[in-house]
């Protein structure tokens, strides 16, 4: 099915928006609880939406030591790491800027993929891509400006965007078909709760007390911004293919920058916006292949990302 059946466009319009939301969903749910606390309670929530909807499609949890071992590395790497380096980050960088930081996962996939051999669709558009993406990223950031956005807290984002890269990788070599999507998920998400839960006692005071608004959004982003989310990224994959599930991280930028000026009042200076600008335009260069042949790796409940699809 076509990109541009009216159909796929709704699918993947609601699913950037649920997605893309959960940058604002973590900023607000920041203002009366700590970073690891909303870390453990998403991962919990999102498990047990997963968990339903794997037993409704008749999935069961995978059994054995060594798929429970490779499910602890994922689950270090796509859910407790970066949830947490998301949640911190925030705490001083504005959500719309945490999106942008989030669609910066390809580069570095290319990046890793280059330098452990696995990368062998090298071209100089790919290559020209990657230069252009990072030196986005340098723009929005501006570390020669005392005005400029490098700081611990845009750090963390920036290490929440390796960490997903790092995920993909590994998951691509050791989770795919490995049982039923949606369990492997629920199972990944449990395992990510369980990990989050061991840095609780080392969490970040709130920058608040507890209010309604926190809980609401974190309920939220746990429910829909994680573990609805991923079911209808892989019923997007299945009904429309990877072309379509990939579009959706082009557009959580848009999502994330557009809800935080709109709700939250954040102001994106003209160097950030060109800046965010050069890194989209980068990273679909590295995207570029010219074989049309993709095949999905679905990386089990991550963000969806423009790297999670591979020829």
């Amino acid at each position: 099915m076509s990109i541009g059946a009216p159909g796929t466009l709704i699918r993947v319009g609601v699913l950037a928006l649920l997605w893309g939301s959960g940058f604002l969903w973590i900023k607000l749910a920041l203002t009366g609880l700590p970073p690891v606390q909303v870390t453990v309670i998403r991962c919990a929530l999102g498990a047990a939406v997963l968990l339903a909807l794997s037993r409704w499609a008749g999935q069961r949890l995978p059994r054995g030591r060594r798929i429970w071992g490779r499910l602890l590395v994922a689950a270090f790497f796509c859910n407790a790491l970066p949830f947490a380096l998301f949640s911190i980050g925030e705490l001083t960088v504005d959500s719309g800027v945490a999106g942008v930081m989030n669609a910066t996962t390809p580069l570095w996939s290319l990046l890793i993929g280059i330098g452990i051999g696995t990368e062998r669709r090298i071209t100089v558009i790919r290559v020209g891509g990657l230069v252009l993406g990072f030196a986005g990223i340098l723009l929005i950031f501006a570390p020669w400006q005392k005005s400029g956005l490098l700081g611990w807290g845009t750090l963390a984002l920036l290490g929440a965007g390796i960490s997903y890269a790092i995920a993909f990788a590994y998951m691509g070599r050791k989770l795919v078909g490995e049982g039923g999507p949606i369990a492997i998920s629920a199972a990944q998400l449990l395992t990510a709760t369980g990990l989050s839960a061991l840095a609780l006692p080392f969490d970040a005071a709130p920058s608040g007390p507890l209010n309604v608004t926190a809980v609401v959004a974190v309920v939220v982003l746990g429910i829909f911004g994680t573990g609805v989310t991923f079911y209808l990224n892989y019923r997007l994959i299945a009904a429309e293919g990877a072309t379509s599930a990939a579009t959706v991280g082009y557009l959580l930028p848009v999502v994330s920058v557009a809800l935080g000026a709109i709700v939250l009042g954040e102001e994106l200076g003209p160097r950030v916006l060109a800046g965010m600008a050069v890194v989209l335009l980068g990273v679909a260069l590295t995207r570029y292949v010219r074989s049309s042949a993709s095949k999905s790796i679905s990386s089990p409940s991550c963000q969806p990302s423009p790297s999670v699809s591979r020829s």
